[in-house]
């Protein structure tokens, strides 16, 4: 079974005391002390990030460790990876992400490590990098556009929909001017969990938090998904 847990906004970084999207990724390993891998790629490797990570993680039951490509951890990237049970990639700039990734190989390491039935997850950058194609921010303006991204998933992607002010409008206009393809937008606080190719959940951490289905049909469409909330009513 191969998974993707993808995150418009939220977890440990986002809100560090709602563990409740981060608790879900690890429950779906299966096991009862997961070892997890976080790829700051995106940020640069920020050392600020990094250690906010060990800082939930190593309260959670889980084994937590990262991969530096500016620090490698090991030579062999490849079997560094493949023995984890969870690859959770963070937020930043998706452009650099997926040159940097391409320039080691790890690109290819993680689609292996996906059809091992290693879960991968990611917020923001971390989302959208596993799709056709995303909505980024990575060129440094206010101005977001589409960006190619790694193709394990179909269609596009959009996080932080509810989030950031010029994320939905962005994506409606690249929809209409037929500049990216149709698929799918998260609020912060939702996860949207594929297995295989296909949506299996959609879950949240914030109550009315909404993933959609996003299309051009002679005009900007969207379908509001079903989202369970993982918090008590």
């Amino acid at each position: 079974m191969k998974q993707i847990i993808a995150l418009g906004g939220g977890g440990f970084s986002m809100e560090p005391e709602n563990p409740l999207l981060d608790q879900y990724i690890l429950n779906q390993a299966g096991k009862a002390n997961p070892k997890l891998c976080f790829i700051p790629t995106a940020s640069a490797d920020s050392d600020v990030y990094i250690a906010r990570f060990y800082d939930f993680f190593e309260k959670q039951l889980c084994r937590p460790s990262h991969l530096s490509l500016f620090r490698p951890p090991a030579r062999d990237l490849e079997s560094f990876v493949l023995e984890k049970d969870i690859i959770y990639v963070g937020g930043g700039n998706t452009k650099n992400l997926i040159a940097l990734w391409k320039e080691w190989g790890l690109d290819v390491i993680l689609r292996k490590a996906w059809d091992q039935g290693i879960v991968l997850a990611g917020i923001s950058a971390g989302s959208l990098c596993w799709f056709e194609e995303g909505v980024t921010d990575s060129y440094g303006d206010d101005n977001l556009d589409s960006l190619k991204c790694l193709g394990f998933l179909k269609g596009s992607n959009c996080p932080h929909y509810d989030g950031e002010k010029n994320r939905r409008p962005s994506y409606h206009s690249l929809l209409a001017s037929n500049k990216i393809k149709p698929g799918i937008a998260a609020d912060d606080g939702v996860a949207i969990h594929y297995i295989d190719q296909e949506v299996s959940k959609i879950v949240s951490s914030r109550p009315g938090a909404k993933a959609y289905k996003v299309f051009y049909d002679k005009e900007v469409k969207e379908i509001e998904l079903e989202t369970e909330y993982l918090g008590s009513n």
